[in-house]
């Protein structure tokens, strides 16, 4: 099976630097990603590049865990972004059954406004996965577009997803 790639993006209207600060702040996670469970580093410092994570997703009634590594940062301080710099979180998740390269952008749309683009690879392993692949591809789009108006959500109004959920 050939690797199931795609590309989501959204505008955020908050300047690149508050953007990628929300996002990079573990504390905020629970706050705008939908069904997380724990994050929880196991090696290096939470968010940093090189750090490894325990990530516990919960979709339905299916718990879903992998491990997160940070593949690359720039800037590594986020309150020293360049004026016409790009801000990059990469990150590769494995999981069972799947494997997940994700690289996001933020832009300066304008001095209020940043453009988060994410470019999202999938590989597959084992029977069921490669199943789910086939046959649902769609809901790997749909499921990364939903986290990124969840935090749009978040960012721009202080909506949280689980009060949401309640």
């Amino acid at each position: 099976m050939r690797p199931m790639k795609y590309t989501v993006s959204i505008e955020i209207a908050l300047p690149r630097e508050r953007t990628a600060r929300l996002l990079a702040d573990p504390v905020h996670l629970p706050k705008w990603l939908r069904g997380l469970v724990a994050h929880e580093p196991l090696s290096g410092g939470h968010g940093q590049l090189g750090t490894t994570s325990r990530v516990v997703m919960q979709m339905g009634r299916r718990k879903f865990e992998c491990t997160e590594t940070i593949t690359r940062r720039e800037p590594e301080d986020l309150r020293e972004i360049p004026n016409t710099g790009v801000v990059h979180f990469d990150r590769e998740i494995v999981g069972e059954g799947m494997w997940s390269a994700v690289r996001d952008r933020l832009t300066e749309a304008d001095p209020e406004t940043t453009l988060w683009e994410s470019e999202n690879e999938y590989r597959f392993d084992g029977f069921l996965m490669k199943l789910v692949g086939r046959l649902v591809p769609g809901a790997f789009r749909r499921q990364s577009q939903q986290h990124m108006q969840d935090f749009k959500a978040f960012a721009e109004r202080g909506e949280d997803v689980r009060e949401a959920a309640d």
